[in-house]
Parts: C-alpha cells; structure tokens; sequence
C-alpha cells in the first residue's frame, strides 16, 4: 500500500528530527504556566505535539499545513463532485503528502476490504436497551472490535518498540474502515426499526454512510457527508477527545481501547454535542417568532439570551478569533443546496446578528461562529432530524485524525503522559512566596 510505504520513508526522518531536537534544544523553554493556567484548562500553553494539524487563531484549521478552502480544491473528488474523498484526506493527514486520485482510491478499496463487521458486535448493538444513548453505542461497538486488534496481539508476541507504529496503523485502517458501518448500523437499530443496510461497493467511504442509512439516493446528502466528515477530520492534539486518545495511547493500550476513550469524551456537552445545543437554540427562535424574525427582532433576542446570563451556541471558540472556515464551507454548501430553507436563512441572519451583538456586550473572546453554528442545520435540513446522533457524525469524521495521530504519536515514539499535580495548598504558598519575592524586588530597587 502506497501510503504504507511513504510512512516507511518519512518515520526515520522524522526521529531523527525528533533526535535533533532534543540534543540541539532539550533545555529550552517553550511556555511559561501561570496561575490561571492551572485554573483555565491549562488554555494557551504549547504543551503538546501533534503535526497532523494546528489552529491558527484567524485562519483556522490547518491539515498538514494546508487551509480549509485548499484543502476543498486539492484533494482529489469524486467525478462530477465538490466534496473530497475521505481516503484523500486520510492519506494527506497520515503522509503530510497532496495524494493523488490513484491515492485516495487506493486508501477508499483498501477500506472496502476491512470494512464487515463482525456479527457479535452487531448483536452486542442490537441487544443494549432502547434508550442507549449513541455515543455509548459507539463507545461500546469500538471497544468490542479491540478483540481483534492487531497491536495488542503483536505486543503480547514481542513487537520491538520500532515497528508499533505499523501494528497502530492496521488497528487504524481496520476501525477506519469500519467507521461509518459502525455509526449507521447504531442510526439504523435506533431510529430505522433494526434494518441493517450492506455498504455498497461502489460508492465511496463516506457516501456509503448515507447509503447505509437509507439515503443512497440523496446526492446530495452524500456530498454533505464527504464535506462534514472531512471538515471533523482533525483539530490538534489539543481538544479532548483527541487528547484523550493520545493520552490513552501512551501507555501502549492499543487503538480500539484509545478510540473508544476519545468517543466518551466527544460525548460531552462542552465537546460534541454543541451542534445539537445550536440546532436547538435555532429551532426555538423559530418557533417563538413563528417564522423568521426580523434583524431588530433577532437582535433583541440575542441580547435578553445574554442578559440572563447564557451563550450563543455555537459563536466563540477557545483558540480561534476569527470566522472559523469550516463554518464559511459549510455556509456556502447550504447556500447551494438549501438557500431557501427558513432554517438555514436564520443561520446566515444570526451570522450578520451576533457578532455585532456579542461584540458590544464584551465578554467573549471571540465573537464569531464556529463549525457548530451550522453542521446541525446542514443535517436538518438534509432529514436526519435525531439530535442524540449528531455527535456519532462528528465521532466519524474525527476518527481519520485521532488514529492519524496515534499512528504518529506510536512512529516517534512518544512516552507516556504524565504531568505532575500540585494541591491548592502548594499553590497559594507558591503565590505567597511569589509576592514577598516580588515586593523585595521593589524594595531594593
């Protein structure tokens, strides 16, 4: 597999990078932690490596180098389409290389042939009660395939510590492949009666999600799922669930137990499940107004949200401080495919709203929308109307960069993470002595 073989070339470079690095520059110092790091999320702090992706605070995400708008022009697609191959992409974030159409194809057959799942793990599906929630599903699903994980077998049977980067990388094609089969066989026992739908040869890995939840003859559904799986693909090491996997991945537990973990942290509502809180918030300016509200309307209500002490969903971002990209990608689908939705109208009114709004209240560090002010609406309006399964989408798509990143945290060899706690006591003496130190300072000079 030609993505394999680029790996085998481009790993030893990258140590011996890495190797440098360390001898040239071990001591150097790269952040200063504060106080308020401690008790802001540790936000800000270069702590992590993760060279699949970066957020640049205003031009947003970065795959490999490479922008959003760029990426949506260079990666190759399917005929007639504007939306990249998943495979493309796969092979840029795991490779740092532009592939070629023979690329993606290659990685888009080679998931084909690992893509069955196993009828014990649809069974597992099929019997946990009605009111499982998706993502447990997912979680649960991906952590059931860890019996067939190709790292913990090697491991087990003395793979030298050079080579666990390749075993990483089975486990991550065999899940990646089994992805998007994995999240329509949990919309199809929750929501389709338990009708399980077989992928279809001949459509590719994220058109045939559509396919297997009973939209396969929806274009542009399918092309929705190309560009909202590719959109999700990654956002550095920093964000939970990728962090979490990277986390779980230094201590050598394998792909599936690592993937797992990132889902249960996707899950939460200050992570995946934002599109939702958007949607929803959306629905119900709709139906308080009974329709479109005017602009003066629309900004009155998003003043009385923030006077009673709420957010904006989906408007601000921890890194970024300017209109995320995805969201303009997005944006521009919508306006070729539902411009007259009332729905997706109320997205592009809150757009030219808010951020004035927000911007005079003051208190957000950043005003303008992220990927969430309009993925949900994306999904609604394309039908798929159950909320609880919006964070299974966004589960799919981060997949690509989470192994991605394991296959590289494995390739150079990163040791396993452990920072050191302090306790709030040793804080405050910190502090204390901090002061007496700064105040003798003053006093001498």
């Amino acid at each position: 597999m030609k993505m394999q073989k680029a790996l085998k070339e481009k790993i030893p470079v990258c140590r011996d990078r890495v190797k440098q690095m360390l001898r040239e520059g071990g001591s150097l110092k790269i952040s200063d932690i504060s106080v308020r790091h401690l008790f802001s999320g540790i936000r800000g702090l270069d702590l992590l490596i993760g060279n699949v992706s970066y957020v640049d605070p205003y031009e947003g995400i970065h795959f490999r180098g490479h922008s959003v708008s760029d990426i949506l022009q260079i990666l190759p697609k399917p005929k007639g389409c504007k939306s990249p191959y998943a495979g493309g992409m796969y092979y840029l974030l795991m490779t740092g290389d532009i592939p070629t159409l023979q690329d993606a194809l290659e990685v888009e057959d080679e998931w084909k042939t690992r893509a069955e799942i196993p009828t014990y793990v649809v069974n597992m599906l099929q019997a946990m009660p009605k009111n499982t929630h998706p993502m447990t599903m997912l979680s649960q699903a991906i952590l059931a395939l860890q019996a067939d994980s190709k790292f913990d077998e090697g491991y087990n049977n003395g793979l030298q510590k050079l080579d666990y980067w390749q075993a990483t990388l089975e486990d991550s094609l065999n899940l990646t492949a089994k992805t998007p089969a994995l999240a329509a066989a949990i919309y199809n026992i929750k929501y389709r009666d338990r009708k399980l739908v077989s992928a279809d040869p001949n459509l590719d890995w994220s058109a045939n999600f559509g396919h297997m939840i009973g939209k396969g003859w929806d274009q542009h559904y399918q092309e929705l799922c190309r560009l909202f799986f590719g959109l999700h693909a990654d956002q550095g090491t920093g964000n939970v669930s990728v962090h979490t996997a990277c986390l779980v991945n230094s201590t050598l537990s394998d792909v599936y137990y690592s993937c797992s973990a990132a889902m249960n942290g996707l899950a939460g509502p200050l992570h995946g499940r934002a599109n939702q809180d958007c949607l929803i918030w959306l629905l119900g300016i709709l139906k308080k107004f009974g329709s479109l509200p005017t602009k003066e309307q629309l900004k009155d209500y998003v003043w009385e949200t923030l006077n009673r002490g709420k957010i904006i969903p989906g408007y601000g971002h921890a890194v970024l401080r300017n209109t995320d990209p995805r969201f303009t990608a997005q944006l521009k689908f919508g306006k070729a495919y539902m411009a007259d939705s009332k729905l997706f109208k109320l997205v592009e009114m809150v757009y030219e709203v808010v951020p004035h709004v927000l911007t005079k209240h003051g208190k957000a560090k950043s005003p303008w929308p992220n990927v969430d002010a309009i993925s949900g609406t994306l999904q609604y309006q394309s039908g798929l109307k159950e909320f609880d399964f919006y964070t299974v989408l966004f589960g799919v798509g981060r997949m690509l960069g989470i192994t991605a990143n394991l296959v590289w945290s494995r390739a150079i060899m990163l040791p396993l993470e452990r920072p050191q706690s302090i306790t709030l006591d040793m804080v405050e003496q910190k502090i204390a002595e901090l002061k007496v130190k700064k105040a003798f300072v003053v006093s001498e000079a």
